[in-house]
């Protein structure tokens, strides 16, 4: 199983920790969020990852160059002098999965000690009913500021907003996911994507619906994209997270 592990974001909402360091390089309790990652991915099966870099990659790269003799993890960097967005970094490196049945996709910026193994299987047996790719879901406390979706009673992704004015539920977007190599079959019918950013949440998603499925995760996440929430999660980790 290889995977994709978005790490090349500037994170302006971070400040002024961000100003000195990647995120994906915030410590946690002394462990760099990136350590984590690679760590847990290497536990669930994960066998290569591709990690992109833009914002500080001097010290990403630096970090996974001291910490290749530390992982069996296959370890690739990809840099980005302009950024993609996520579902451009999908597109432009798509040759990294081809031949491969199914992949994950992970943002760097997620603190979890979630089972991937369980969403590998889970998406089997959605790819089994059709599904393209499988989102694992978390239950947002603000709801306007995610991704929602609408669930039928196959766990099938039947309608997607992103931050929707009036969410229908508080099902969001966990920002972890199986994907299937038809996934790129959705950008689009031109060889060659556009030149502009291209996010999976705004651009890709939307495509998918009625082709992807839903799954609660039932691990801890939490998006360290902002001070109070990186606090947060500070005070949470070590009583909530056995890693």
């Amino acid at each position: 199983m290889k995977a994709f592990l978005m790490a090349a974001g500037k994170g302006t909402r971070l400040k002024p920790y961000t100003d000195t360091h990647p995120k994906c390089l915030i410590p946690i309790h002394g462990t760099p969020l990136l350590r984590i990652w690679i760590d847990l991915l290497a536990r669930h099966g994960v066998s290569e990852v591709l990690i992109n870099t833009h914002h500080h990659a001097d010290q990403v790269t630096a970090f996974i160059d001291a910490y290749r003799p530390h992982t069996a993890l296959a370890l690739r960097t990809v840099h980005e002098p302009r950024l993609l967005g996520s579902a451009g970094t999908l597109w432009h490196n798509r040759a990294f999965v081809r031949g491969e049945t199914d992949f994950l996709i992970a943002y760097a910026d997620n603190l979890t000690n979630q089972d991937l193994a369980k969403l590998f299987d889970m998406h089997r047996g959605f790819r089994s009913m059709g599904g393209v790719l499988t989102m694992g879901l978390i239950r947002a406390p603000e709801p306007t500021q995610c991704g929602i979706v609408t669930l039928d009673g196959q766990g099938r992704i039947i309608r997607f907003v992103e931050k929707p004015e009036a969410p229908e539920s508080d099902l969001a977007n966990g920002g972890i996911y199986v994907a299937s190599n038809a996934i790129f079959d959705y950008y689009g019918a031109s060889e060659s994507m556009p030149s502009e950013v291209l996010d999976i949440g705004h651009h890709l998603l939307p495509r998918l619906v009625g082709r992807m499925f839903g799954w609660p995760l039932d691990g801890y996440l939490k998006d360290i994209g902002n001070p109070d929430a990186y606090h947060q999660a500070l005070a949470e980790w070590p009583a909530a997270c056995d890693i």
